[in-house]
């Protein structure tokens, strides 16, 4: 599929001399953007009490969000690779703004299925293709740092709903002058629509912005000083290129599937359900002790640390290895559930603290994965190869609010529950997560056989090119 001119590849490349460093607010630019995913349940308990439906009937518009990111990514991964991260923001942008103005129709007319639509499908394509816009590029600007280089990606993604959620709660306060999130008020349907449409007129500035600024490194760049035959030397990573045809061919590919699926479903049940779910696990009788806005400033502070984890988590895998550091995410996370749905609802701190350190979690293993993947298939085609893993976050963005919000409509009514009607879903979190860890454990570096023939992979894709020259 061919893109305009003004978009294409070649356009992009970057001049001798440009500093990588411009780089990472491009994909912030997108990522901050995109990341308003997170912020849905600022709005949530409005859009079922909008539409007199139910919490799983809503909280399906952002599993079809998620399935359609994964699917896109999927689908789309190779045509990113192909044309660059310009055309690829672009293209997001598009999908994105599309999806809120459809979305905020559907919310206006009382259709919830332009919700689905909208937000769901539309939306949801423009969040895989400006997921996986700027990973790859990334990578190849920063070889010497790979983690550290996904982690920048991806923190944006992480840290959206952190401007999202206060910035939703103010503009519905304005659209809605009867709400006061302070006093626990719902906002109506018409101020939740002309939020949508606020947001889509400023993600599409900022997003346009990171498209027309990022660019791609010339095919035989390097850092200064980087020597790519220290590469070999730390465990599980490969200096040759796997496809991503035969990626999916391989058992690593379907092992680390199976981890970032137990990561993401644990997690994104929590960040679906933030902000209810803090109110409900101190709820006294029919109020509760947290207030709306305090709920809101949770949903916030997750986002932080969502974005925080990405970046640390991911940039501390660089020095201990990918594979110690999921170990981390999914054998803390184990303990940190129990603790969540045994102790969380006996002090304010202890919920708010484990639940950090659990999204902290759940955002590294987000960065971490494209770096994960690099080290055991290469640079070559790793965009593809990920957007294809992403299909995992698909599942998850099923699973893990179906069973949040499920387990919750057989437990009691929105706004009555308690944190006792939580926690047969948080003990399947903990199970999910031992299977993960087991996964990971039987990662081991990829057959030979799966290797590309090196004329066939661009010099950036070939991390050691003077032992390619002797061959």
């Amino acid at each position: 599929m061919a893109v305009p001119s003004f978009l294409a590849r070649e356009r992009i490349v970057a001049r001798p001399g440009f500093n990588r460093w411009l780089i990472p607010p491009a994909a912030l630019a997108v990522h901050l953007c995109i990341g308003q995913a997170y912020a849905t349940s600022v709005y949530k308990t409005a859009l079922v009490e909008h539409f007199d439906t139910s919490l799983t009937a809503i909280g399906i518009i952002f599993s079809i969000a998620i399935v359609m990111l994964g699917v896109s990514a999927a689908l789309f991964g190779t045509w990113v690779d192909r044309n660059g991260p310009r055309a690829a923001m672009f293209t997001s942008a598009v999908f994105w703004v599309t999806g809120f103005l459809v979305g905020g129709l559907g919310i206006e007319t009382g259709q919830l299925w332009l919700l689905y639509l909208g937000y769901g499908v539309l939306g949801g394509i423009g969040l895989g293709i400006g997921y996986i816009s700027p990973v790859s590029t990334l990578i190849k600007w920063f070889p010497d740092r790979p983690g550290l280089a996904t982690g920048m990606a991806i923190m944006g993604f992480g840290g959206g709903a952190l401007i999202a959620s206060p910035l939703s709660r103010q503009l519905m306060n304005y659209y809605d002058p009867a709400y006061d999130g302070t006093a626990g008020t719902v906002p109506n349907g018409e101020a939740v629509a002309a939020l949508f449409f606020t947001l889509a007129a400023v993600y599409l500035v900022f997003m346009m912005f990171g498209a027309f600024i990022v660019r791609v490194p010339a095919n035989d760049w390097r850092p200064a000083g980087f020597d790519p035959a220290s590469v070999k030397k730390k465990a599980l990573v490969t200096t040759e290129s796997v496809s991503a045809n035969n990626a999916i061919k391989t058992p690593q590919f379907w092992l680390l599937w199976t981890v970032l699926f137990c990561n993401v479903t644990a997690g994104i049940g929590i960040l679906e359900q933030a902000a209810p779910m803090i109110q409900d696990f101190f709820r006294n009788g029919e109020t509760s002790t947290v207030a709306a806005a305090t709920a809101a400033g949770f949903v916030g502070l997750l986002s932080l640390f969502n974005m925080g984890g990405r970046f640390v988590w991911s940039s501390t895998s660089d020095y201990i290895g990918r594979k110690p550091i999921y170990m981390v995410y999914l054998g803390v996370g184990i303990v940190l559930y129990v603790v969540l749905a045994t102790l969380g609802s006996t002090a304010t701190w202890i919920f708010v603290l484990t639940a950090a350190i659990i999204i902290s979690f759940y955002g590294g293993g987000f960065a971490t994965i494209p770096a994960y993947l690099r080290d055991l298939f290469g640079t070559y085609q790793v965009g593809a190869i990920h957007g294809r893993l992403l299909t995992a976050w698909s599942a998850a963005g099923v699973a893990g609010p179906l069973i949040i919000n499920g387990v919750l409509d057989t437990q009691g009514t929105p706004g009555q529950l308690v944190a006792a009607n939580y926690r047969p879903a948080l003990f399947i979190m903990v199970g999910l997560l031992a299977i993960g860890f087991i996964a990971n454990l039987l990662v081991r570096p990829v057959a030979s056989k799966w290797y590309e023939p090196q004329a066939t992979t661009p010099a950036t894709a070939r991390a050691n090119p003077e032992r390619s020259a002797a061959r």
